[in-house]
């Protein structure tokens, strides 16, 4: 029985609900894109499937619009894959686990991808309702954009004959985005030079520490939200009591706020109370600091199984927990021309040991290149003071405010007279695919909206049902609005 049946609209719950049942995070969308395809040509379209599996699927303009310029309508197929570490789930073959909460649908232990599964359902829901009118329409949906945006950046401008976009991966009813961040990856490597465990009676031990908001780097970035890969690195830093690490890590996706992190570790059993309660003290410090952003956080001494008598060297030790606390998080500068926005930030979202190296991976946004570049510098200024290297990639364009966009004025216009009220429009320090376009089609006249969701790229992702409905009837007001 569907779990969705009973939200509307029902196409797009529909649809939405299918998503979920079919894998598709980061560079595994293949499923979810061969799915919609033979959806479409089922439907009688043409669709469009390329080599990173994007999607392009017109639908011609119903009778009295032909005359209307055509619109892209955007989303992306992939998910963002992040689960609480009691959760056993695979997000390479297991469906969501999806249900209803009052006006909420969430995903049990997982995040739910309604970034950007519900722009994929109310995408389709547009190609099967033959009884809307809207010029001619080109579905847009892209792969990897919440691992590099790689999907957009591969789409064939020439296969788009649209000069209006409507990008629908925005978070907040009532509120239009005309303009977000650019953005890079740095990852920077550190060789790790092991030893022998010394003799002596030593105890395995895991320090974790959890409880945390996490959330998205870049629409969260300013709420204070504690990074557990650095506090990883305050913990570490500031136990007196004489320790060995033989692994460290944390988080699992460069554009989240890391939730959890952990230091598998070895003391002397005589030692082992000592280190307890040094860890206790920096927690009670910790909780203090962060009481108000995460209350929840936690710091755990757990005995280990491990059986790894190989430890970091004394300098690998110094170097990979200086990493922790010098690789910069957070707010690195605020807008000077719009009150509110970040310019530029930086998360150190992922932190892990594989083989001989300790690999660091952060998500550096701004909306200036300059500034960008600036602080993917630095990062790579400190890795190479440290013994480290790092590599700069992944970058991508934001996207600038246009003081003339007739698509923001005809969305203005609508919301006006279906609400009563005015729409905000905003810039954001997120990366939307929309500068990707303005990159590829340089008179691209774009928007973009959403309905209400909260803590995406967390466990806790939510998108508010009623909110799913207003954003949808808008947005066929909208493409109704444009006959001309």
């Amino acid at each position: 029985m569907s779990i969705l049946a009973n939200c509307k609209p029902h196409d797009v719950f529909k649809y939405f609900e299918i998503i979920c049942g079919i894998p598709h995070g980061s560079w595994d969308e293949k499923s979810l894109s061969d799915y919609i395809f033979n959806w479409a040509k089922e439907l009688g379209f043409e669709p469009i499937q390329d080599n990173l599996y994007n999607l392009i699927i017109k639908k011609p303009a119903t009778p009295g619009y032909e005359s209307a310029p055509a619109v892209i309508i955007q989303g992306h197929l992939d998910m963002v894959c992040e689960k609480n570490a009691d959760v056993e789930f695979d997000f390479a073959k297991d469906p969501l686990n999806i249900y209803v909460d009052g006006d909420y649908v969430k995903a049990n232990g997982t995040t739910l991808g309604a970034d950007n599964g519900i722009a994929v359902a109310m995408a389709m829901a547009l190609l099967a309702d033959l009884r809307l009118k809207h010029p001619a329409l080109e579905i847009v949906l892209t792969t990897v954009e919440e691992a590099g945006m790689d999907g957009a950046k591969n789409i064939d401008p020439a296969l788009l004959k649209a000069r209006r976009l409507i990008n629908i991966d925005s978070e907040d009813e009532g509120v239009f985005l005309s303009s977000c961040a650019g953005g890079a990856k740095v990852t920077v490597n550190l060789d790790i030079v092991r030893e022998n465990m010394q003799s002596g009676d030593y105890l395995p031990l895991t320090i974790f520490i959890g409880g945390l908001r996490g959330g998205h780097s870049g629409m969260d970035i300013q709420k204070e939200r504690g990074n557990s890969n650095k506090l990883l690195g305050r913990i570490l830093d500031g136990i007196k009591t004489p320790y060995h690490i033989a692994d460290i890590g944390g988080g699992s996706k460069d554009n989240a706020i890391p939730r959890e992190a952990f230091a598998d570790i070895f003391v002397e059993k005589n030692n082992k109370e000592k280190l307890i309660e040094e860890i206790k003290i920096i927690e009670k410090m910790l909780k203090t600091e962060h009481e108000a952003a995460d209350p929840d956080l936690f710091i755990e001494v757990r005995s280990s199984a491990s059986e790894n008598s190989q430890i970091f060297s004394s300098s690998t030790k110094k170097q990979a927990v200086e990493l922790l606390i010098t690789i910069p998080y957070g707010v690195d500068h605020m807008s000077a021309v719009l009150p509110g926005l970040v310019e530029t930030s930086n998360n150190l979202g992922v932190v892990k040991t594989e083989g001989n190296q300790v690999i660091y991976t952060c998500a550096v946004r701004s909306s200036k290149d300059s500034r960008k570049w600036a602080l993917t510098r630095r990062i790579e200024a400190i890795a190479q003071a440290l013994g480290a290297k790092a590599v700069t990639s992944s970058g991508y364009p934001g996207w600038a405010y246009s003081p003339d966009s007739e698509l923001r004025e005809i969305f203005k216009d609508v919301y006006k007279k279906k609400y009563g009220s005015d729409a905000q429009v905003l810039a954001i320090h997120a990366g939307v695919e929309c500068g990707i376009f303005a990159d590829k089609i340089p008179d691209i006249d774009m928007i973009s909206f959403g309905p209400n969701m909260h803590d995406v790229h967390t466990p806790d992702e939510r998108v508010s049902i009623s909110s799913t409905s207003n954003c949808y009837e808008f947005l066929v007001d909208v493409l109704a609005s444009m006959k001309q």
